[in-house]
C-alpha cells in the first residue's frame, strides 16, 4: 500500500527532487502545468500520495480543490476551520495526522479513501502563502491562499514531521502559482476564460511597448482585445502606473477607428475650470482672453476615439457634460448654445475606488453605469511577476540604443533584486529604475550599485552578499545550459529547441537574448 517510510538519515536525498521542483519554476504563462509538474514530483520521487491543492474562492470564501493528479469525489467545498484543511487554511499553521484512521478531525472527503488507506496512512496539510495579490491588505501583503495536502505512509513522528517540514518548503515555492489559480478562479465567476487562448490582434501585437508574458496580463489583453472592435465604453481600473495610457492606445489601434485620431486627456492634470474648456471648446469671447474659438477634445476625436484619464477628478459639472455628450452625442461649447453633433467612443481609466466615490456623492451614480460598462482591471507589478524581467529587458534595450551604450546587460545580482522588489510605482517605477541605470552604467553590465537604494535593501535593511550565487543563479546556469542542450540537439533551430523542452518560441528567444547565447554557433558545420 504506499511507499516506504523515509529514515530520518536519508533527508539529503530530499534535496534532488526540491531541485528538480524549483527547475519547474521558471517563469512561464502555463502555471497550472507548473503546478503540475510538481505534484508529479512529490507523488513519484518522495514519500507522499495523493498531493493535492485547495484554494480559496475569492467570492464566496470557501476552500476549493484547484490541483490533484488522483480523480477526487467532485463538487466537494470546505468552509475555513471545517476539518483538517479548514483549520490550516484558517491557523496559517500545518497539522501533522498520524494516522487518518479514527482521527476526529478527518473528514475524508475528497477522495474517499477505503478503510484499508485509512488504517495504513498518514495525511499532512500546510499552508500556502502569497505576496500580495488581488485580495491583500496593504497592511499585510503575506497572505494564505489555499493548503498543500498529500498522504503518506504512516511512521515515526519525527519522520511525519521531516516529511511535514518538506511539504512546507514546497508550498513556499508554490504561492505565486497558487495565487494565479486563486486569480483564475475570480475571473471564471465574473468572465469567460475561452477567448485566453486565442491569438491576439496583429496590432496588438505588433505593439513593441506591450510585454506580457504573465497569465493575468495575457487575460487582460484579450478581453481589451474582444471589446477593441466594438463601440462599448471601455472602464480600464488600477493603480497608478500599470499602463493604462498604453492600453487604451492599444484598443484604439485595434478597432475599427484606427485611422481616425485617438484624443487623451488627463483629468486630473488640469485646474477644474479649466477641464471644462479642454473638453467641450469655448466661443470666441466665453470669457477673459477667449480671443478665438477652440475646438474641444470631444470635437477633435469626432469619429475616433476618446481617452479620459483619471476620469473620478472630473468635477460634478464636468461630469453632467461627459454624461450629455455620451447619451445625447451633443456638446456645446463654453459661451454658445448651440449644440454640435460628436461620434466619439470613449475610453476612461481611474485609479480611484470609484464605487466609495458615488456613495461620497463625488462621483455621479448615473455616469458611472455609462463608463462602467466593460471593466478591465490592469494588475500592478507586483502580481504580475513574470513580466518584470521581460519588461526591464525591453527598457534596458530601448534607453542602452538612445544612450548610444549596445549591448548593456543586467547582472544575475540586479535581476534578482529587481524580482524581490514590490514596485509600488509599477512599471512606470521599473522604466524610470531602468533609464537611471543606463545613465549610471559605464561598463556593459547593470549591477546592484546602479540600482536604487530601495532596491539594493533587503527585508532586514542588508543589502545581499554579491560575491556568492543564490538558489537563482543555480537555476539561472541550469535554464541556461538547457537551452544550449535543445539548441544543440536542434542544430541551432530555435522552434525545434523550443519544442524539445515544452516552451513557446517567444519565451526560448527572450531568454536566449537574456542570457546571450547565439543560435548561429549551434548551426551545422561544412
Amino acid at each position: 500500500m504506499g511507499k516506504p517510510a523515509m529514515p530520518v538519515t536519508e533527508f539529503a536525498s530530499c534535496l534532488a527532487s526540491v531541485h528538480r521542483i524549483v527547475r519547474c519554476l521558471e517563469p512561464r504563462p502555463q502555471f497550472r502545468n507548473v503546478l503540475r509538474n510538481v505534484l508529479e514530483i512529490l507523488a513519484s520521487e518522495l514519500s507522499f500520495e495523493r498531493p493535492h491543492i485547495v484554494v480559496q474562492n475569492p467570492e464566496n470564501g470557501r476552500l476549493h480543490l484547484s490541483l490533484s493528479l488522483d480523480r477526487p469525489v467532485e463538487h466537494i467545498t470546505y468552509a475555513p476551520g471545517s476539518g483538517i484543511t479548514g483549520q490550516v487554511f484558517a491557523s496559517g499553521e500545518p497539522v501533522i495526522v498520524p494516522r487518518m484512521s479514527g482521527h476526529p478531525d478527518f473528514m475524508n472527503r475528497l477522495f474517499a479513501r477505503p478503510q484499508s488507506v485509512l488504517d495504513e496512512l498518514a495525511f499532512l496539510c500546510v499552508p500556502v502563502f502569497a505576496e500580495g495579490g488581488p485580495l491583500a491588505d496593504k497592511s499585510d501583503q503575506r497572505r494564505p491562499v489555499g493548503v498543500l495536502s498529500a498522504d503518506t505512509p504512516c511512521a515515526d513522528m519525527a519522520v511525519l514531521q521531516m516529511r511535514c517540514r518538506l511539504l512546507e518548503v514546497v508550498a513556499s515555492l508554490v504561492g505565486h502559482q497558487a495565487a494565479c489559480l486563486q486569480e483564475e478562479m475570480l475571473r471564471k465567476s465574473t468572465h469567460s476564460t475561452e477567448q485566453d487562448d486565442k491569438p491576439l490582434p496583429k496590432a496588438m501585437r505588433d505593439m513593441p511597448s506591450i510585454v506580457a508574458f504573465s497569465q493575468s496580463m495575457n487575460h487582460v489583453l484579450h478581453h481589451a482585445a474582444q471589446a477593441a472592435p466594438s463601440l462599448t465604453t471601455v472602464l480600464l481600473r488600477g493603480e497608478t502606473g500599470t499602463g493604462k495610457e498604453l492600453l487604451a492606445t492599444a484598443i484604439h489601434q485595434c478597432s475599427q477607428r484606427s485611422g481616425r485620431p485617438l484624443i487623451k486627456l488627463n483629468c486630473a492634470a488640469l485646474p477644474a475650470d479649466l477641464v471644462e474648456g479642454e473638453l467641450f471648446g469655448w466661443q470666441k469671447g466665453a470669457f477673459s482672453g477667449a480671443h478665438q474659438n477652440h475646438r474641444g477634445m470631444f470635437e477633435q476625436a469626432d469619429g475616433g476615439s476618446l481617452f479620459l484619464d483619471e476620469i473620478g477628478d472630473l468635477s460634478l459639472p464636468a461630469q453632467a457634460k461627459v454624461l450629455r455628450a455620451i447619451q445625447e452625442k451633443e456638446i456645446s461649447r463654453l459661451g454658445s448654445e448651440k449644440a454640435l453633433h460628436v461620434d466619439v467612443r470613449l475610453i476612461c481609466a481611474t485609479h480611484q475606488p470609484l464605487e466609495q466615490l458615488v456613495a461620497r456623492k463625488l462621483f455621479r451614480e448615473d455616469l458611472y453605469y455609462r463608463i462602467n460598462v466593460f471593466p478591465l482591471f490592469l494588475p500592478p507589478l507586483r502580481e504580475r511577476r513574470d513580466d518584470i524581467l521581460p519588461l526591464a529587458e525591453f527598457f534596458l534595450q530601448s534607453f542602452a540604443e538612445g544612450c548610444h551604450k549596445p549591448g548593456i546587460r543586467l547582472s544575475r545580482q540586479a535581476s534578482d533584486m529587481l524580482l524581490a522588489y514590490q514596485w509600488p510605482g509599477n512599471v512606470r517605477e521599473l522604466q524610470n529604475v531602468l533609464e537611471r541605470a543606463v545613465l549610471l552604467c559605464e561598463e556593459g553590465m547593470i549591477m546592484p550599485s546602479h540600482l536604487p537604494k530601495g532596491l539594493r535593501l533587503g527585508p532586514a535593511g542588508k543589502a545581499p552578499d554579491e560575491k556568492h550565487p543564490g538558489l537563482l543563479d543555480e537555476v539561472r546556469e541550469l535554464e541556461k545550459l538547457r537551452l544550449q542542450e535543445a539548441l544543440s540537439r536542434s542544430g541551432g533551430n530555435i522552434h525545434r529547441a523550443a519544442e524539445s523542452i515544452h516552451v513557446s518560441y517567444r519565451i526560448f528567444h527572450y531568454k536566449m537574448r537574456k542570457f546571450g547565447i547565439d543560435y548561429k554557433a549551434f548551426l551545422p558545420q561544412g
